[in-house]
């Protein structure tokens, strides 16, 4: 084991990046290496904890200078240590919902861009009927689809050569037909299509957005004044921020 390996390679990524700027540091599976410290026991002496320390420590030295923007997809964010989330650092929450139906016509397109697809596959009734569906759970529709094209054109391939070693001279004005994903191949494969996203696993994200939003929306009732006079007409009056946010800070100097 090579202590400070990992640690090292999180200097090594943010080096480059301050190197490369202006640029984008792009961190897929963020809860790979930004679990909750402490979570993780057993784990090479606390190898997880350390590489967490080094990555907070990079974000924070980052100047305003560095236009490196750091970005980070994940699908666990309550497993995400909170001090990723402070300001400063990956402070932006982006929710990106499921594929609606427009979307998921063009992810079809994507998929099949380079395909041989024929005319009577109806992009627009598989986009409307994966309702639900993600990104990968379409392109494992489309990858199945293309096997089963593939499958049929070797067995007809195979069906060719037979019968040519059968009777060669009447097959010398055979076509061979191009071989191109059918609907009948679209309607097998749909099958087994599967959303790998429930709807519980949705309703728990929203939960999690919505609650991270109203944490952070202790000022959504700030106002200032609308003249000098309403800030001094009422001297009775208590701040309300201050109120609040008295019982929760200690006195330093008390």
């Amino acid at each position: 084991m090579w202590f400070g390996e990992s640690e090292a390679n999180v200097r090594d990524v943010f080096d480059k990046a301050r190197q490369s700027a202006p640029c984008v540091l792009f961190f897929d599976e963020l809860d790979s290496i930004a679990t909750q410290r402490g979570s993780s026991s057993g784990d090479a002496g606390g190898a997880a904890d350390r590489v967490l320390n080094q990555l907070l420590t990079e974000m924070d030295g980052m100047t305003a200078k560095k236009t490196v923007f750091i970005i980070g997809a994940t699908n666990r964010p309550d497993i995400i240590d909170p001090a990723l989330l402070r300001p400063g650092r990956l402070d932006q929450l982006i929710y990106i919902p499921l594929p609606d139906e427009a979307s998921r016509k063009q992810i079809f397109k994507a998929c099949l861009r380079k395909s041989p697809v024929s005319k009577n596959v109806d992009i627009d009734v598989l986009a409307r009927y994966t309702n639900g569906f993600s990104g990968a759970d379409i392109t494992e529709i489309c990858q199945r689809a293309c096997k089963y094209a593939i499958r049929e054109h070797i067995e007809k391939d195979i069906e060719r050569e037979k019968k040519r070693r059968e009777n060669p001279e009447a097959m010398d004005e055979d076509e061979s037909d191009v071989a191109e994903i059918k609907a009948a191949h679209f309607e097998e494969a749909m099958k087994y299509a599967r959303r790998s996203v429930s709807d519980a696993d949705i309703r728990k994200y929203q939960a999690f957005a919505q609650t991270l939003q109203q944490s952070r929306g202790f000022g959504s009732e700030f106002r200032f004044a609308d003249s000098p006079a309403a800030t001094t007409r009422g001297a009775g009056n208590t701040d309300a921020f201050a109120v609040a946010g008295a019982g929760d800070e200690d006195d330093l100097y008390s």
